[in-house]
């Protein structure tokens, strides 16, 4: 269509959304068939979904934030990658088939052709050519293929280890998956077990991932603290302490411990042991008298989860073990020697000396028992002068007292003292101590006894032990039609899986029947999208061209796991030759959440809640209530949660889009809060936002009926014959243009919603004037040709659909997405306006642009004209306006 002789109309946006994805998609405007590697890239990546059977919100925020960073990159000239895939092995899909009685390949693949349908109604520009799951043979054969490289570069080991087991799961956990001394997904008590594990030597890059997180300087400060406490570097010493009364058919002689805190070593009034430390294990082998009593607390302790967050806040106990070690400065001390349920093998020795004036740990542990509390660093005082002692230990350091040749040393002074000192002393021609480094990383456990995982490709065989499957009979493939009648992993009792020939020596061996942690499918996924085709992992020349992701996106929770994950298989790909860069992300950016009050009735004392669909709002009395659409029940309206199905606060992105369309969707999770923050979902909010959506057609249309008339090539560079009014619109759209670019490069997406609002405003009151106006000089015409073609431009990241409907008016052939980004006129950048944020009640709503001597009944009339402040406002009484110059202006309303 031809921009001359348009009408007025409302935007559908049924039609033109569904117009618009079939001709991206048809014309394959997004796919990268041909990789040309001497183009500069960009590659953006969103945290993959697992595919649970339906998009949530969050989902929505997360990959419209993606989408716009890939258009917007895609206008500055980058090759842009952005693929999609999914996380679609793991203990849900088979805890629904065993629920459902289906097969978890048919649950899941379902589940991904629903949620695709979901996400491509949202109009995202993703290469959809490269999807992924990692379910498919074709993905999990390639990890195989890695595993094998892993294991022969000594990258994963199997060995027999305590580990965390889930009774309802049936399956080990990580550490990281254990949260408060539960499963993260059954949410049971999980136990303790001794089983043969494969393991991921991660601890062996404990320092360099330590280290390299000083290069992420486009990481977030907060993850970067999070994995470096993960990780848990400790400086300390290992000390021996000479046991006194040894036992008969105990072997050894010193109990060995790890300590940051040797400078406390004369408050030490007891030793503790782990659980499983050796002298427990040459205990219980032994004729120990109390037996019988140590195997029951040592079954206590192996219920118990060992997560940092458990141990804190389980009670501390213990068993007297009847002996006593000697300490190391002063051979008349003993000190008696406990089992306790605080103290962990995997961490420093598995012994520690406990010093209860100085660790809140041991205090609690010493008052049970009725031990010694010496406290051996002064206090502060307060202004009185007195101690401060609030019934804790006291862990900050000071000056050194009741410490022998220590005292009014400061901590730091009587640690290396310490150090010194007993370096020099020795036992059986040993030193007594040295200096040590301790990691809180252990070796990453893998082994999952569960069916929907990827096969660990190994089998074992009596005659030639473990070996890794031939590279030619991969993929191992999971059995079809397993049943899940019988509790636990159905691949240990299917045999005709299981029995398999040895290659080595052609006698009968067995598959491994473990699966790998669904996090190792996680932990490759962006290098394989590079060439989700290719016969080997990765294509090096294709994987070095992309990586690292140049700005990765996705939620804090998966600080600690995924990243972490991600960021050793990197350095273990680069090991066995896959690729060459060690950092897999480059930028990374965690999105809040998506919030949304909630409804319910209590009964009983138990809520009983109710989904935002099932309720209508009234309002009387200035306040809201809450109604059940089925019966008008009255409700109570709850506190702002998190989205949740079981607060089922939940919204379905499809009824949005169908209701009001994806851009208005798109463009209202990047409004009104940062997007690190998190947003308040309401239906008054999205209303606006649709509101908007047809308030800007209707602008577009009518901005394009006037510029349609013969500007006669007018060049706006002549500045000099443009009138005033104009030459200001021009400006504010190349100061609008350079601020929203601006904002764009710091993924503030938030600030370009509200630049577009403020200057919405400004240019349609620039074109209700000049349609008053029979006769547009050429220089008007040009320059509301050049402010649509900017508008147009920028705001197609966030609202595509729109802005192609608009540009398609204008009579340009050339689509929309392909256009270069617009530069920004460097003489036009207006010096004269301020940006003034609008706050209604004192929360932020809106920005708006004036000029620098505006009066304040002119920036008043520009704040309460903002959609947003008029949303914010609607039905209330405005007490006052108060403008502070230059600052901001604040809004007081109420009834």
């Amino acid at each position: 269509m031809h921009k001359q002789g348009l009408t007025e109309t409302r935007y559908n946006h049924l039609i033109a959304e569904k117009k618009w994805q079939i001709l991206w998609d048809k014309k394959k405007f997004f796919e990268i068939s041909d990789v040309d590697i001497s183009l500069p890239k960009y590659y953006v990546l969103e945290m993959f979904p697992y595919p649970s059977g339906r998009i949530h919100m969050g989902h929505v925020r997360n990959y419209t934030m993606g989408d716009v960073v890939a258009r917007y990159k895609r206008a500055c000239g980058f090759q842009v990658l952005h693929p999609m895939g999914w996380d679609a092995f793991g203990m849900p899909a088979e805890n629904a088939a065993i629920k459902n009685k289906t097969d978890p390949a048919k649950w899941t693949y379902d589940n991904i052709a629903h949620m695709k349908g979901q996400l491509l109604k949202l109009g995202f520009s993703i290469d959809w050519s490269r999807e992924i799951a990692t379910c498919d043979e074709s993905y999990y054969k390639q990890q195989q293929s890695l595993f094998i490289d892993f294991y022969e570069a000594g990258l994963i080991k199997r060995k027999k280890a305590k580990v965390n087991w889930d009774p309802v799961d049936q399956t080990v956990l990580a550490n990281e998956q254990v949260i408060e001394g539960r499963g993260w997904r059954s949410g049971v008590e999980v136990e303790q077990k001794e089983l043969t594990q494969w393991f991921l030597t991660i601890s062996d890059y404990a320092q360099e991932l330590l280290e390299d997180l000083d290069t992420l300087d486009q990481w977030p400060t907060k993850v970067r603290l999070m994995q470096s406490n993960w990780i848990g570097r400790s400086e300390g010493l290992q000390i021996d302490f000479i046991i006194a009364n040894k036992p008969t058919d105990i072997t050894i002689d010193v109990l060995r411990v790890f300590t940051t805190r040797h400078d406390t070593l004369f408050g030490a009034s007891f030793c503790a042991i782990a659980a499983n430390h050796q002298l427990v294990e040459q205990l219980l082998n032994s004729s120990y008298d109390n037996i019988n009593e140590l195997k029951n607390f040592v079954a206590t302790c192996q219920q118990q989860a060992t997560t940092q967050e458990a141990l804190d806040k389980a009670e501390k106990i213990g068993f007297f073990t009847g002996i006593y070690v000697l300490h190391p400065f002063d051979e008349t001390k003993k000190l008696p020697v406990y089992v306790a349920n605080f103290v962990l093998i995997e961490y420093g020795t598995g012994a520690i000396f406990g010093c209860p004036a100085h660790d809140q740990r041991d205090l609690d542990f010493a008052r049970k028992y009725s031990l010694n509390i010496t406290p051996v660093i002064q206090a502060e005082k307060d202004e009185e002068g007195q101690e401060i002692d609030l019934g804790k230990a006291y862990t900050r350091d000071g000056l050194l007292i009741n410490s022998d040749f220590l005292n009014g040393l400061t901590t730091e002074q009587a640690r290396e003292m310490v150090a010194k000192r007993l370096e020099l002393q020795t036992h059986n021609n040993e030193p007594v101590a040295k200096r040590i480094v301790h990691y809180r990383l252990r070796d990453w456990g893998i082994s999952r006894q569960r069916y929907w995982g990827c096969p660990i490709p190994f089998i074992h065989c009596e005659e030639c032990g473990l070996l890794p499957v031939r590279r030619k009979d991969l993929p191992i493939r999971l059995p079809k039609n397993v049943s899940f009648e019988i509790p636990g992993n159905p691949l240990l009792r299917d045999e005709e899986w299981c029995a398999v020939t040895c290659h080595q020596c052609g006698k009968n061996a067995k598959r491994e029947t473990d699966t790998c942690d669904t996090f190792v499918d996680s932990s490759w996924y962006y290098a394989r999208f590079t060439d989700p085709n290719s016969n080997i992992p990765t294509d090096t020349q294709k994987v070095n061209y992309w990586l690292p992701v140049d700005q990765y996106i996705g939620g804090i929770e998966h600080a600690i796991l995924h990243l972490l994950y991600s960021r050793f298989f990197s350095r273990a790909m680069k090991k066995t030759g896959h690729l060459d860069c060690k950092e897999p992300f480059k930028g990374l950016f965690t999105q809040g959440m998506v919030n949304h009050e909630t409804y319910f009735i209590n009964d009983n004392g138990v809520p009983s809640f109710f989904e935002p669909a099932e309720i209508y709002i009234q309002q009387s009395d200035g306040k809201r209530h809450a109604y059940t659409i089925e019966s008008d029940t009255l409700v109570q309206i709850g506190t702002i949660e998190k989205m949740s199905k079981s607060k089922k606060n939940t919204i379905d992105p499809s009824d949005i889009i169908s209701d009001y369309g994806a851009d208005t969707i798109r463009w209202f999770m990047l409004s009104d809060s940062p997007p690190e923050k998190d947003i308040i979902w309401t239906a008054e909010g999205i209303a606006a936002v649709y509101r908007f959506v047809q308030r800007f057609w209707r602008l577009m249309q009518r901005s394009i009926c006037l510029s349609a008339q013969d500007s006669r090539g007018f060049d706006t560079s002549n500045v000099k014959e443009i009138p005033q009014e104009s030459m200001n619109i021009l400006k504010a759209a190349h100061k609008i243009l350079h601020d929203y670019t601006q904002a764009l490069d710091s993924l503030r997406f938030n600030v370009c919603v509200a630049l577009i609002y403020s200057f919405t405003n400004n240019f349609d009151t620039y074109i209700k004037e000049k349609e008053s106006d029979k006769n547009l000089a050429p220089a008007e015409i040009a320059v509301i040709d050049e402010v649509v073609k900017i508008m147009l431009r920028i705001v197609e990241p966030i609202m595509p659909h729109l802005t192609h409907e608009c540009w398609q008016l204008t009579g340009n052939e050339t689509e929309l997405c392909l256009l270069p980004w617009p530069k920004v006129r460097q003489d036009l950048l207006i010096v004269e306006e301020i940006v003034m944020p609008v706050q209604v009640n004192g929360r932020r709503r809106a920005e708006i642009i004036v000029a620098i001597e505006a009066t304040d009944e002119d920036i008043e009339h520009q704040a309460l004209e903002q959609e947003l402040v008029k949303e914010a406002i609607k039905g209330q009484l405005i007490k006052r306006v108060v403008i502070v110059p230059r600052r901001i202006v604040n809004i007081v309303v109420g009834q």
